[in-house]
């Protein structure tokens, strides 16, 4: 079985990667963390740029787990690749990171979090950064 972590470049992705690796070294399971977003002519900082893809994926190289970093940029939404992702390989656990949300923020939970635990046919650990 596969875990799959879904990483934003801020404090609340890293508490999810954190996560991904302690419990798929804890459950001997290879771990997918991916990096998703539409692309486009603006600028998205859910995206993670080089310095940081670099910085993960030297983190995932020495931790002693089968691990992998995937990043797309393909027209798809973040939603779409994560769920594409969890059908076609056996996913027994998504691992997203949450951040703290102003009253007004709560009313919307965020878009993407909210969507991956709705749709996703599979467990999901939903992670604060301290």
């Amino acid at each position: 079985m596969t875990i799959l972590v879904a990483y934003v470049p801020r404090p609340e992705g890293q508490a999810a990667l954190d996560k991904g690796m302690e419990i798929a070294r804890r459950r001997s399971e290879r771990l997918v963390v991916v990096n998703a977003s539409p692309g486009g002519s603006k600028e998205d900082p859910s995206m993670a740029d080089v310095q940081d893809v670099e910085r993960v994926e030297e983190l995932l190289s020495v931790s002693g787990i089968d691990a992998t970093f995937k990043q797309f940029v393909r027209g798809k939404s973040a939603i779409e690749e994560i769920e594409e992702m969890v059908d076609s390989l056996q996913i027994s656990l998504l691992i997203i990171g949450l951040r703290k949300r102003t009253p007004v923020g709560k009313l919307f939970l965020g878009s993407v979090a909210q969507e991956l635990l709705l749709s996703v046919p599979c467990p999901v650990l939903a992670v604060k950064a301290k």
